[in-house]
Protein backbone atom coordinates (compact mmCIF):
# COMPACT_ATOMS: atom_id res chain seq x y z
CA UNK A 1 0.00 0.00 0.00
CA UNK A 2 1.42 3.33 -1.21
CA UNK A 3 2.17 6.35 1.54
CA UNK A 4 -0.61 8.10 -0.19
CA UNK A 5 -3.17 5.71 -0.11
CA UNK A 6 -2.52 5.09 3.84
CA UNK A 7 -3.00 8.81 4.32
CA UNK A 8 -6.29 8.63 2.59
CA UNK A 9 -6.91 5.35 4.74
CA UNK A 10 -6.36 7.03 7.54
CA UNK A 11 -7.99 10.49 7.39
CA UNK A 12 -10.91 8.70 6.51
CA UNK A 13 -11.32 6.11 9.49
CA UNK A 14 -10.62 9.26 11.86
CA UNK A 15 -13.29 11.05 10.29
CA UNK A 16 -15.84 8.35 10.70
CA UNK A 17 -14.46 7.44 14.19
CA UNK A 18 -15.25 10.54 15.25
CA UNK A 19 -18.61 10.52 13.70
CA UNK A 20 -19.52 7.20 15.16
CA UNK A 21 -18.23 7.70 18.33
CA UNK A 22 -14.96 5.48 17.70
CA UNK A 23 -16.69 2.17 16.69
CA UNK A 24 -15.53 0.59 13.50
CA UNK A 25 -16.99 1.75 10.24
CA UNK A 26 -20.07 0.05 9.18
CA UNK A 27 -20.66 -1.37 5.91
CA UNK A 28 -23.56 0.91 5.19
CA UNK A 29 -24.40 2.91 1.72
CA UNK A 30 -24.50 6.46 1.62
CA UNK A 31 -26.90 8.02 -1.20
CA UNK A 32 -25.13 10.83 -3.58
CA UNK A 33 -27.19 13.41 -5.65
CA UNK A 34 -24.43 14.64 -8.01
CA UNK A 35 -24.74 17.15 -11.10
CA UNK A 36 -22.12 16.99 -13.59
CA UNK A 37 -19.12 19.78 -12.79
CA UNK A 38 -17.87 17.61 -9.94
CA UNK A 39 -18.21 14.25 -11.53
CA UNK A 40 -14.73 13.33 -12.52
CA UNK A 41 -13.19 14.09 -8.98
CA UNK A 42 -16.13 11.89 -7.93
CA UNK A 43 -15.61 9.38 -9.98
CA UNK A 44 -11.76 9.09 -8.77
CA UNK A 45 -12.07 9.88 -4.97
CA UNK A 46 -15.55 7.88 -4.58
CA UNK A 47 -14.11 4.24 -4.46
CA UNK A 48 -11.25 5.52 -2.41
CA UNK A 49 -13.88 6.75 0.60
CA UNK A 50 -15.22 3.32 -0.15
CA UNK A 51 -12.58 1.25 0.32
CA UNK A 52 -11.08 3.44 2.92
CA UNK A 53 -14.33 3.24 5.04
CA UNK A 54 -16.48 -0.08 3.82
CA UNK A 55 -19.42 1.90 3.24
CA UNK A 56 -21.07 1.41 0.02
CA UNK A 57 -21.57 4.96 -2.62
CA UNK A 58 -25.30 4.74 -4.04
CA UNK A 59 -24.73 7.61 -7.00
CA UNK A 60 -27.72 9.02 -8.85
CA UNK A 61 -27.16 11.39 -11.99
CA UNK A 62 -28.48 14.15 -13.00
CA UNK A 63 -28.70 17.80 -13.96
CA UNK A 64 -28.59 21.08 -10.56
CA UNK A 65 -31.43 22.70 -11.99
CA UNK A 66 -34.22 22.78 -14.00
CA UNK A 67 -37.31 20.99 -14.58
CA UNK A 68 -36.47 18.14 -16.46
CA UNK A 69 -38.09 13.90 -14.64
CA UNK A 70 -33.81 13.87 -13.73
CA UNK A 71 -33.05 16.87 -12.55
CA UNK A 72 -31.95 17.07 -8.89
CA UNK A 73 -34.65 19.66 -7.52
CA UNK A 74 -37.45 17.87 -9.15
CA UNK A 75 -36.81 14.49 -7.77
CA UNK A 76 -36.50 16.20 -4.26
CA UNK A 77 -39.78 17.55 -5.12
CA UNK A 78 -41.05 14.03 -5.64
CA UNK A 79 -39.56 13.06 -2.13
CA UNK A 80 -37.30 11.23 -3.17
CA UNK A 81 -34.39 10.97 -0.54
CA UNK A 82 -30.77 11.57 -0.88
CA UNK A 83 -27.62 11.76 1.79
CA UNK A 84 -25.62 14.30 0.20
CA UNK A 85 -26.30 16.39 -2.63
CA UNK A 86 -23.25 17.28 -4.80
CA UNK A 87 -23.86 20.31 -6.89
CA UNK A 88 -23.20 23.52 -7.91
CA UNK A 89 -23.15 26.52 -5.45
CA UNK A 90 -26.34 28.90 -6.49
CA UNK A 91 -28.17 25.61 -6.84
CA UNK A 92 -27.67 23.85 -3.08
CA UNK A 93 -28.27 27.40 -2.00
CA UNK A 94 -31.69 26.92 -3.26
CA UNK A 95 -32.23 24.06 -2.18
CA UNK A 96 -31.27 24.99 1.50
CA UNK A 97 -33.98 27.55 0.72
CA UNK A 98 -36.70 25.07 -0.22
CA UNK A 99 -35.84 23.14 2.93
CA UNK A 100 -34.06 20.29 1.11
CA UNK A 101 -30.41 20.66 2.59
CA UNK A 102 -29.50 21.34 5.95
CA UNK A 103 -28.03 24.63 6.04
CA UNK A 104 -24.68 24.04 8.02
CA UNK A 105 -24.15 21.30 6.70
CA UNK A 106 -23.27 22.81 3.38
CA UNK A 107 -19.16 22.83 2.23
CA UNK A 108 -17.62 24.70 -0.62
CA UNK A 109 -15.71 21.79 -2.54
CA UNK A 110 -13.81 23.19 -5.42
CA UNK A 111 -14.49 25.98 -8.09
CA UNK A 112 -14.35 26.05 -11.75
CA UNK A 113 -12.20 28.43 -13.35
CA UNK A 114 -13.50 29.78 -17.00
CA UNK A 115 -10.58 29.29 -19.75
CA UNK A 116 -9.85 29.02 -23.30
CA UNK A 117 -8.98 25.66 -25.99
CA UNK A 118 -7.79 26.01 -29.06
CA UNK A 119 -7.41 23.43 -32.15
CA UNK A 120 -4.55 21.10 -31.30
CA UNK A 121 -1.37 22.09 -32.98
CA UNK A 122 -2.44 25.77 -33.45
CA UNK A 123 -0.39 28.73 -31.82
CA UNK A 124 -1.63 29.25 -28.57
CA UNK A 125 -2.46 33.25 -28.10
CA UNK A 126 -1.20 34.86 -24.70
CA UNK A 127 -4.13 35.40 -22.18
CA UNK A 128 -1.84 36.02 -19.12
CA UNK A 129 -3.36 39.69 -19.11
CA UNK A 130 -6.90 41.56 -19.40
CA UNK A 131 -5.14 43.80 -22.74
CA UNK A 132 -3.45 40.36 -23.89
CA UNK A 133 -7.04 38.39 -23.72
CA UNK A 134 -8.71 41.61 -25.20
CA UNK A 135 -6.09 41.90 -28.31
CA UNK A 136 -6.45 37.60 -28.55
CA UNK A 137 -10.62 38.12 -28.96
CA UNK A 138 -10.24 40.65 -31.28
CA UNK A 139 -7.36 38.39 -33.71
CA UNK A 140 -10.05 35.27 -33.45
CA UNK A 141 -11.64 34.98 -36.57
CA UNK A 142 -14.33 32.74 -34.60
CA UNK A 143 -15.40 32.47 -31.07
CA UNK A 144 -17.77 30.00 -29.05
CA UNK A 145 -18.88 29.89 -25.62
CA UNK A 146 -21.77 27.60 -23.85
CA UNK A 147 -25.48 28.00 -22.93
CA UNK A 148 -24.42 27.83 -19.59
CA UNK A 149 -24.09 30.41 -16.67
CA UNK A 150 -20.22 30.71 -17.80
CA UNK A 151 -21.39 31.32 -21.48
CA UNK A 152 -24.01 33.99 -20.40
CA UNK A 153 -21.01 35.47 -18.99
CA UNK A 154 -19.13 35.68 -21.53
CA UNK A 155 -21.30 36.73 -24.19
CA UNK A 156 -23.91 39.51 -21.81
CA UNK A 157 -20.59 40.86 -19.49
CA UNK A 158 -17.13 39.67 -20.53
CA UNK A 159 -17.07 41.54 -23.37
CA UNK A 160 -18.54 44.29 -22.68
CA UNK A 161 -15.87 44.56 -19.74
CA UNK A 162 -13.03 44.50 -22.47
CA UNK A 163 -14.83 46.98 -25.07
CA UNK A 164 -15.46 44.73 -27.54
CA UNK A 165 -19.04 43.65 -27.91
CA UNK A 166 -19.52 45.61 -30.89
CA UNK A 167 -16.51 44.16 -32.20
CA UNK A 168 -16.52 40.05 -31.84
CA UNK A 169 -20.54 40.32 -32.11
CA UNK A 170 -20.53 38.67 -35.32
CA UNK A 171 -17.86 36.19 -35.27
CA UNK A 172 -18.72 34.77 -31.76
CA UNK A 173 -21.86 32.65 -30.48
CA UNK A 174 -23.24 30.90 -28.08
CA UNK A 175 -24.01 26.93 -28.52
CA UNK A 176 -24.90 23.58 -26.53
CA UNK A 177 -22.06 23.08 -23.89
CA UNK A 178 -21.23 20.20 -24.76
CA UNK A 179 -20.16 21.54 -28.12
CA UNK A 180 -17.84 24.30 -27.58
CA UNK A 181 -14.41 22.06 -27.23
CA UNK A 182 -15.81 19.66 -30.09
CA UNK A 183 -16.59 23.20 -32.45
CA UNK A 184 -13.04 24.17 -31.80
CA UNK A 185 -11.57 19.91 -32.33
CA UNK A 186 -13.18 19.77 -35.69
CA UNK A 187 -12.62 23.17 -37.30
CA UNK A 188 -15.88 25.25 -36.72
CA UNK A 189 -14.51 27.63 -34.19
CA UNK A 190 -10.77 29.08 -33.87
CA UNK A 191 -11.64 30.04 -30.08
CA UNK A 192 -13.86 28.02 -27.56
CA UNK A 193 -14.24 29.90 -24.43
CA UNK A 194 -15.65 27.65 -21.48
CA UNK A 195 -15.28 26.13 -17.68
CA UNK A 196 -11.41 24.33 -17.48
CA UNK A 197 -13.33 21.58 -16.10
CA UNK A 198 -15.37 21.02 -19.07
CA UNK A 199 -12.76 21.96 -21.52
CA UNK A 200 -10.07 18.86 -20.31
CA UNK A 201 -11.60 15.96 -21.24
CA UNK A 202 -12.27 16.66 -24.79
CA UNK A 203 -9.21 15.38 -27.25
CA UNK A 204 -8.29 17.74 -30.33
CA UNK A 205 -8.11 21.35 -27.99
CA UNK A 206 -5.60 22.50 -26.33
CA UNK A 207 -6.15 24.61 -23.47
CA UNK A 208 -4.70 27.54 -23.61
CA UNK A 209 -5.19 28.76 -19.83
CA UNK A 210 -7.58 30.54 -17.49
CA UNK A 211 -9.18 33.64 -18.06
CA UNK A 212 -6.97 37.12 -16.32
CA UNK A 213 -8.07 37.35 -12.30
CA UNK A 214 -9.68 40.51 -13.63
CA UNK A 215 -12.38 39.23 -15.49
CA UNK A 216 -12.11 35.98 -13.97
CA UNK A 217 -15.68 33.93 -13.18
CA UNK A 218 -15.77 30.79 -11.29
CA UNK A 219 -18.19 28.53 -10.71
CA UNK A 220 -18.75 27.09 -6.58
CA UNK A 221 -19.06 23.18 -6.51
CA UNK A 222 -20.30 22.42 -3.26
CA UNK A 223 -22.18 19.47 -1.06
CA UNK A 224 -24.36 19.07 1.74
CA UNK A 225 -26.72 16.86 3.71
CA UNK A 226 -29.96 16.22 2.81
CA UNK A 227 -32.92 16.90 5.27
CA UNK A 228 -34.50 13.74 4.54
CA UNK A 229 -31.00 11.98 4.96
CA UNK A 230 -31.17 8.25 6.31
CA UNK A 231 -27.45 8.40 6.94
CA UNK A 232 -26.53 11.87 7.49
CA UNK A 233 -23.21 10.75 10.02
CA UNK A 234 -22.18 8.75 6.46
CA UNK A 235 -23.33 11.64 4.38
CA UNK A 236 -20.83 14.20 7.31
CA UNK A 237 -18.20 11.85 6.62
CA UNK A 238 -18.09 11.72 2.58
CA UNK A 239 -17.80 15.81 3.26
CA UNK A 240 -15.27 15.67 5.10
CA UNK A 241 -13.47 13.19 2.93
CA UNK A 242 -13.75 15.08 -0.07
CA UNK A 243 -13.09 18.60 1.26
CA UNK A 244 -9.91 16.98 2.62
CA UNK A 245 -6.29 18.08 1.90
CA UNK A 246 -6.01 14.35 0.61
CA UNK A 247 -8.33 14.68 -2.00
CA UNK A 248 -7.21 17.82 -3.30
CA UNK A 249 -4.80 16.26 -5.61
CA UNK A 250 -7.46 14.37 -7.90
CA UNK A 251 -9.82 17.39 -7.90
CA UNK A 252 -6.65 19.34 -9.13
CA UNK A 253 -6.51 16.85 -12.07
CA UNK A 254 -9.75 17.14 -13.16
CA UNK A 255 -9.58 21.03 -13.89
CA UNK A 256 -10.96 22.22 -10.86
CA UNK A 257 -9.44 24.09 -8.00
CA UNK A 258 -9.80 22.48 -4.63
CA UNK A 259 -11.11 24.64 -1.71
CA UNK A 260 -10.78 24.86 2.26
CA UNK A 261 -12.40 21.87 4.01
CA UNK A 262 -14.49 24.80 6.13
CA UNK A 263 -17.65 25.17 5.86
CA UNK A 264 -19.04 27.52 3.57
CA UNK A 265 -21.00 30.79 5.63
Amino acid sequence: MTIRKLRICALAFCVVGALLGGRAALADEVKVMISGGFASAYRELGPQFEEATGRKLITVWGPAVGTAANAIPMRLARGEWADVLIVVGYALDEQINAGKVLPDSKVDLARSAIGMVVREGTPKPDISSTDALRRALLAAKSIVYPDSPSGVYVGNELFWRLGIAGRVESKSRMIPARLVADAVANGEAEIGIQQVVELLPVKGVAVVGSLPSEVQRYTVFSGGIATNARNPAGAEALIHFLSSPDAAPAISRTGLEPLSATPAK
